[in-house]
């Protein structure tokens, strides 16, 4: 092999190993913008789970709030489903006698 066709092997190498690293580095680059849209991905999805479970104590507190007052309701007028089945047991009571 010649000196001229040695240095000329010896360049093309040389190129072609620059390319490689630069294409290395290239897709280093692009992993770690991968990665950073990945974890604020996994951010955004914390966020959101946090704020479902707030919005789910939050309505669990307020079906408590309904539930104590229909309760206090109930216990301090009686119904009109309460007054008829009372009507309807004396009625009941009055037949039966």
């Amino acid at each position: 092999m010649t000196d001229p066709e040695l240095r000329q092997l010896v360049e093309s190498t040389a190129r072609t190993a620059q390319a490689i690293l630069e294409a290395m580095a290239e897709a280093r680059l692009e992993r770690g913008e991968a990665r950073d849209q990945f974890y604020a991905g996994m951010q955004q999805m914390d966020t959101t789970i946090q704020r479902l479970d707030s919005a789910v104590q939050r309505l669990t507190m307020l079906q408590e709030g309904v539930i104590n007052l229909l309760a206090s309701l109930d216990e301090d007028r009686p119904t009109i489903l309460r007054k008829l089945n009372s009507i309807e047991n004396k009625v009941d009571r009055l037949l039966g006698a």
